[in-house]
């Protein structure tokens, strides 16, 4: 794991977009990341609905148990500087 990009403990779900969010730190700066429902449900080869009353909930749970593939993931998204326009990493 690359020392110079940190995540912290903290992650939310976004009902709007239907996804996770949570921060990685690069040299000081913050990078907001998001990962969805559909990656997500791919992951852990579940099946995440969006309209499931519990579905953050759920998709938290998948989040925090799979974390440190996506970690990896966005790592080398970082690393490739593959950002979107906002500057923000999104896990597809």
């Amino acid at each position: 794991m690359n020392q110079s990009i940190l995540f912290p403990d903290l992650q939310d779900w976004e009902q709007s977009s239907q996804m996770i969010i949570f921060p990685a730190q690069q040299q000081g700066m913050n990078i907001e990341c998001r990962i969805g429902i559909a990656k997500l449900a791919a992951l852990s080869e579940t099946n995440l609905i969006a309209t499931d009353q519990d579905i953050a909930t759920k998709a938290l749970a998948v989040f925090e148990t799979y974390r440190f593939d996506i970690e990896e993931e966005v790592e080398h998204l970082i690393e490739q500087e593959l950002l979107d326009e906002l500057g923000r990493v999104i896990v597809t």
